[in-house]
């Protein structure tokens, strides 16, 4: 399977394909069943230091590059079935700053970096390498389907560490712990290449609003004879973003709707601020996952689902809100997988994660009374879902999720949600000229 996805190209064989494949291609054919990929935490890929020109094995942004191509070229306007793309975060690795101005002003005190760190380095690398690459990729589907992305702590311009904060010498040099509490500040560059005015997005009748230049997005897409809204909320969002993101579901009365965030569940299901990157450094009101919770999810019964990212690993909760609708939360980020590094020649030991090509698709089944989603992990590298993959849990599971059996583990990556209280809350749908009105 893998050497046919990738090579073969006439229009018979691709269909036959298709169909045989993903059941995400399947029947039925009247417009019920249609897929949402999700895009997890990509950095590592386009990590500078991940490429050949810096002695790595291979150039690790081709997996971005493949897993871009691979939502083109199924997007339903090329005739597959993907309607939609969310990317949870994380697009590059390093700050853009070496060193920021407001850092001083708010008075953390400078300490010499360890081993292994070098921010002028980083500076020159995410500018030169990470960025391109990252544009470049995204530049595949701009025109193939309706999409979001969201900005992750290490897609801020800068970063500094707080000296009082307690570090963790046993980890590794150029491990972050090593530093202690993390703190992020600005977007300049995230918003010069994914905000509302950026090539992707600018005049798009699809992307219908936007917040702080675009840290914060709003889209629609169609799809079972519904229209779903899309809110896209920055990392770590403030009062303010959830403000606005209340009025824009207030301005889409009745649509389904779903957030994306880049830190929502850690791995255990928890809504859980990640213990090293501070939030609260340059605005008290920002929010953690549980106040995105209290002050927007719980009391909007229109948001059905949140995704994120951030936490390596996989987990899935759902509670009620308060008016006792459902609301799925799902935690996608496959970032430390290091497989494919192994498999380039190098030892388990130096293998940097890099993500392995694993992305996330969620179809889901309006045909039935009950509509379902089907969520399955996909890897374009290895061209094959986690079920087909044999070494999967071996590969994966010691550094994830060590405590699961092997059937558990990949039960965390292939499982399907249903959605009993769907109809209820949104109608039975309409019929695809009805619902773009």
């Amino acid at each position: 399977m893998s050497t046919i996805w990738k090579k073969a190209r006439s229009a018979a064989l691709a269909l036959t394909l298709l169909f045989s494949a993903s059941p995400a291609l399947s029947e039925p054919a009247d417009g019920s069943r249609f897929t949402l990929a999700v895009i997890p935490d990509t950095q590592n890929y386009v990590d500078f230091t991940h490429q050949r020109a810096e002695g790595f094995p291979f150039d690790a942004r081709d997996m971005l590059t493949e897993q871009m191509r691979f939502i083109a070229d199924h997007a339903a306007s090329r005739g597959g079935d993907i309607v939609f793309a969310t990317a949870l975060g994380d697009v590059w690795q390093h700050p853009t700053i070496a060193i920021d101005p407001e850092h001083a002003a708010r008075g953390f005190s400078a300490r010499p970096l360890p081993a292994g760190m070098n921010p002028e380095r980083w500076t020159q690398g995410v500018k030169t390498v990470e960025i391109p690459a990252s544009l470049q990729a995204y530049r595949l589907i701009a025109d193939a389907l309706p999409f979001s992305v969201v900005s992750g702590n290490h897609d801020y311009d800068a970063q500094w560490w707080e000296e009082s904060w307690p570090r963790d010498l046993t980890a590794p040099e150029g491990d972050l712990r090593r530093l202690g509490m993390i703190h992020v500040g600005g977007l300049t560059e995230w918003v010069r290449a994914f905000g509302s005015d950026s090539e992707f997005f600018k005049d798009r009748p699809w992307y219908v609003a936007a917040h702080d230049g675009g840290a914060d997005s709003a889209q629609i897409f169609e799809a079972g004879g519904y229209r779903f809204l899309h809110i896209g909320l920055q990392f770590a969002p403030s009062d303010a973003s959830l403000r606005w993101a209340e009025t824009v579901i207030h301005a889409h009365p009745g649509l389904p709707t779903i957030i994306a965030t880049h830190d929502f569940l850690d791995k255990t299901g928890e809504r859980r601020a990640h213990p090293v990157v501070d939030i609260h450094a340059l605005d008290p009101f920002d929010n953690n996952a549980q106040g995105v919770w209290d002050k927007l999810i719980d009391r909007n019964p229109q948001i059905f689902m949140v995704l994120s990212g951030h936490h390596n690993g996989q987990s899935f909760r759902m509670d009620r809100n308060r008016q006792g609708r459902a609301v799925y939360q799902i935690l996608s980020d496959f970032q430390d997988r290091n497989q494919a590094a192994i498999d380039a020649g190098m030892t388990a030991e130096k293998a940097p994660g890099l993500g392995d090509g694993w992305m996330r698709l969620m179809t889901f089944d309006m045909s039935e009374a009950v509509p379902t989603i089907r969520v399955r992990t996909y890897s374009t590298h290895y061209d094959r879902y986690a079920s087909d993959t044999p070494d999967y849990a071996r590969w994966y599971k010691p550094n994830e999720q060590p405590q699961m059996t092997d059937d558990a583990f990949l039960g965390q990556d292939e499982f399907t949600i249903r959605l009993d209280d769907f109809r209820a809350r949104f109608g039975n749908g309409a019929a695809p000229s009805d619902a773009a009105r």
